[in-house]
């Protein structure tokens, strides 16, 4: 069977494309259908909105992962001028208000570092005040925090973090998935538009061929109307056909160049040139097994991981539901060293102990039910999260099984297109033959077989069109091309970041 086919392929394609009558205008460029492709994942406009997208979510996740390192920032008041009234506590422990003028210079260091495992936030502090006191002379003193280590850990609260940890990795991966997906889908329009220019040629060539064939018909059957062989109807029919295929040529005409003009400009190709188009005769023929091409999709694609991604939120939503608002508390803990002094040298002499220990807590009496609700919420829209996961999985999955069954069809589909191509046109031919030489007179037996000669042309390329983008439509389900059995692989060097 593929030596029948790649006989009929190769006796099909000079016939139809390389005619210099049937493309005299379409000689400049031959394009074939890997090339086009190539020229859509280099500069196509989805193929960089494709990256535009990967680029947006590969920040994403880098700024994810960033609030996990430590962060190092400085602070500082320069100055901070105040003049106003003040308490003052005495030595002997009365207390008054005093006006008091005075200038005060701040600056700090931190450093800090998330726990996301527990929430959590650690931090390392060193700073110094000054304040210059203009109440009655200028006084100059220093404040000093040589280092303060502190850390504060929420209790019975929401981590957020720990969420995150599980969930960004996986939207990252599913952001790889997608771009994979997206440049398949590239080939699957590319192949689209390809396949409309090819038809479009073929769809003029027939009209030329068929312009060609009425224009003889109809001048032989005026010279045996004028014999008395054929009847003036018939004369008026071929007469028709004849006025039908000038038509024809024109419509043909405008069609290649709209077609032309939407591949041109799917592939961002600016010349005004024609191109002639070289259909893809390397068909290599090969089964999938339909469980295996869902066992691949289920592993690689995008889809697979957004199933996973939603459950896991779903779940994420309850947990912050059930926590939040409710019996909350924070532990902050604070150790270190200060010390003060009319000058620097003075502040950072013998510094003493800080310590700062806290534990803040809320607890509501009465909300009215408000928690209760959003717990029940958050519930009741995980349940629909699992309940429509599971029906996609189902229909994701049926219709991988429907594409690989599709797919596997299409080399006894291409082969009988083919055949039947050859078949049609020689049944013309002998038709033809037998009119021209008057062994029938019906006009319609003449018609119906040039109708069916021009179908099976048509039903030809639309079978091998369905060839390639089944092909492609595949590895985007699947991520895996089972003509090469290998995985599709992300490179991030594709992308410039």
């Amino acid at each position: 069977m593929k030596a029948l086919l790649s006989f009929l392929l190769i006796s099909l394609i000079p016939g139809l494309l390389l005619s210099p009558k049937a493309f005299s205008q379409s000689v400049n460029h031959p394009l074939t259908l890997q090339e086009a492709i190539e020229i859509a994942k280099r500069q196509s406009a989805d193929a960089l909105n494709a990256k535009q997208i990967f680029r947006s979510s590969f920040w994403e996740y880098r700024t994810f992962r960033a609030t996990y390192l430590p962060g190092l920032s400085v602070d500082g008041t320069i100055p901070e001028i105040t003049s106003a009234f003040q308490k003052y506590v005495y030595p002997d422990g009365t207390v008054s208000y005093v006006h008091q003028q005075n200038t005060t210079y701040t600056a700090n260091a931190y450093l800090n570092q998330k726990i996301g495992f527990t929430g959590g936030n650690v931090f390392l502090r060193s700073g110094l005040q000054r304040l210059d006191n203009h109440t009655d002379s200028t006084v100059v003193s220093y404040l000093s925090t040589p280092i303060n280590i502190g850390y504060t850990q929420p209790l019975f609260q929401y981590n957020s973090y720990r969420w995150d940890r599980k969930i960004q990795p996986l939207k990252f991966d599913q952001a790889k998935k997608r771009y994979l997906e997206d440049v398949e889908q590239l080939s699957m329009t590319t192949t689209n538009y390809f396949f409309g220019l090819l038809q479009s040629q073929i769809d003029r060539k027939i009209a030329m061929t068929n312009l060609r064939n009425s224009d003889t018909l109809y001048h032989i059957a005026k010279g045996r109307y004028q014999l008395g062989k054929i009847a003036e109807n018939d004369l008026l029919q071929l007469e028709l056909n004849y006025l039908k295929a000038q038509a024809a040529i024109d419509n043909a005409n405008l069609a290649v160049e709209n077609a032309l003009f939407r591949l041109k400009s799917f592939l961002r190709i600016k010349d005004t040139s024609s191109m002639t188009l070289v259909p893809p005769a390397d068909i290599n023929f090969f089964k999938i097994d339909p469980v295996t091409a869902v066992q691949q999709a289920n592993r690689n694609t995008s889809a697979a991981l957004d199933f996973q991604r939603r459950l896991m939120e779903a779940a994420r939503d309850v947990n912050r539901a059930k926590l939040e608002g409710r019996f909350d508390a924070n532990l902050t803990a604070i150790f270190g060293l200060t010390q003060s002094g009319p000058n620097v040298p003075d502040a950072y002499y013998k510094p003493l102990d800080q310590q700062q220990v806290g534990l803040q807590f809320t607890v509501p009496i009465v909300d009215w039910g408000v928690q209760r609700g959003k717990i029940k919420m958050a519930q009741s829209q995980q349940e629909i999260v699992k309940n429509s996961v599971e029906q996609e999985l189902i229909d994701f999955q049926r219709n991988i099984y429907l594409k690989v069954v599709q797919f596997n069809m299409q080399e006894r589909q291409l082969m009988i297109a083919a055949k039947s191509d050859t078949v049609a046109s020689k049944s013309y031919d002998v038709t033809k033959g037998r009119y021209l030489i008057g062994k029938i007179n019906s006009i319609l037996d003449l018609n119906n077989a040039q109708i069916e000669t021009d179908n099976a042309q048509k039903n030809y390329y639309i079978s091998l069109e369905t060839y390639w983008r089944g092909y492609y439509e595949i590895r985007k389900l699947t991520l895996f091309d089972f003509r090469k059995n290998e995985l599709l692989q992300f490179n991030i060097k594709d992308i410039k970041l």
